[in-house]
């Protein structure tokens, strides 16, 4: 029993360590989504635009899936920033891609069309668990 509170008591810093840290960088990512999105869905949600809250909620997930098999792959805290940086850059680079590619899709969400941000959320979340396989490997 000793030793698992041993065990226990010096892994926790750790632990926490890396929680902190991939949390920060979600919210890094998130903050650089934000300036990089064709809309502000910020102030879309604020204005009670459902479509702009559904696709917000995906980027959330979507930068977290990569982000947490990242962490659950790191060894230290400077593997998780540096393989947490090419999840975050590799996530945005799909998600800019992805307003390309289906031209309209930005407009439709900021007319509040939720059927376009069901469909964007899947396509960035799709994007983002082969991005979790790739930065977890």
């Amino acid at each position: 029993m000793e030793a698992v509170i041993h065990s226990f008591l010096s892994g926790l810093p750790i632990l926490l360590l890396h929680f902190a840290l991939t949390l920060l960088m979600l919210g890094l990512g998130t903050v650089i989504y934000v300036m990089v999105t064709p809309y502000h869905e910020v102030e879309l949600i604020k204005q009670g635009n459902v479509a702009a809250a559904v696709s917000f909620g995906g980027v959330l997930v979507g930068l977290a899936l990569p982000l947490a098999a990242n962490m659950a792959g790191s060894v230290n805290a400077f593997d998780i920033m540096v393989f947490g940086a090419v999840a975050i850059i590799l996530q945005l680079l799909a998600y800019r891609f992805t307003d390309i590619v289906l031209k309209g899709l930005p407009e439709r969400i900021k007319s509040g069309e939720v059927s376009a941000a069901v469909t964007l959320v899947g396509l960035k979340l799709s994007i983002s668990i082969i991005n979790a396989a790739a930065v977890s490997g």
